[in-house]
């Protein structure tokens, strides 16, 4: 993955009818990876908010300095932003984008439904545990170049870091185990969707997620040809198909 000309890093917004839908990127990465879904419910009639985090789209460095605080002050004002203007939101979110869904989850129980794509609760590398003493010896390392991507066509769609920013990946480690705690207060309508191929998050992660959420209403749905980023990758028109559904469902 890399940092792709032409595509905009920046937030973007959709005005449609009165049920909007909140999409959140993930960790290192950027609103793009959520656009294909975007687009996808837009023409269907919604609006759609596709905020920036802090610390992503920009530098390395950037992201380095930013505190899981803001990633959760940004979406809370995204929502915010978004309750304003629609009668009512759904919020979903990718990887890192997933654990701030949640997080909205267990402080608002008014939220109809919620989408956790490639849910980041449990992550795949353990290194993160490392990363409170690893980062004042490696501010950054160099991501792998291997990809889970099953489309050659995916990664055009994704703006990312091509380095690992420590400091934040420590940030990203405090988040998730905040959210774990959270788990049980999610009670509203959840879909978590996953792939089989995905190598960032644990094997278990989506299934921990669904058993913990304290969700009566929930869904999972296993995809088994794609990466991590389901939402631009083989899948993502059936991602995008099953999310419109749930909404549809829900609203």
């Amino acid at each position: 993955m890399t940092q792709h000309s032409h595509l905009d890093p920046s937030a973007f917004f959709l005005e449609g009818g009165p049920i909007g839908v909140l999409l959140i990127h993930g960790f290192t990465g950027s609103p793009p990876e959520m656009r294909l879904l975007g687009d996808y419910l837009h023409q269907r009639g919604y609006t759609i908010s596709g905020p920036r985090l802090p610390g992503h789209g920009t530098s390395v460095d950037d992201m380095n300095r930013s505190k899981w605080t803001e990633w959760t002050d940004c979406v809370e004002k995204a929502l915010a932003d978004l309750q304003a203007r629609c009668e009512t939101v759904f919020v979903g979110g990718l990887s890192m984008g997933s654990v701030l869904t949640l997080y909205l989850a267990a402080h608002h129980s008014e939220l109809p439904g919620i989408i956790a794509y490639s849910p980041a609760v449990v992550v795949a590398s353990r290194l993160i545990y490392l990363t409170p003493v690893l980062k004042y010896l490696l501010p950054a390392r160099n991501q792998s170049s291997e990809k889970d991507l099953t489309d050659p066509e995916a990664d055009l769609r994704l703006w990312s870091y091509e380095q690992d920013p420590i400091f934040a990946a420590h940030e990203l480690l405090k988040l998730i185990r905040q959210v774990r705690r959270l788990l049980p207060q999610v009670t509203c309508p959840l879909l978590v969707i996953h792939s089989t191929l995905d190598t960032a998050i644990h094997p278990t992660s989506a299934q921990f997620t669904y058993e913990r959420a304290g969700s009566i209403d929930k869904e999972l749905v296993t995809l088994h040809n794609s990466g991590h980023c389901i939402t631009v990758d083989s899948e993502w028109e059936a991602v995008a198909a099953k999310t419109y559904e749930f909404i549809q469902a829900h609203q």
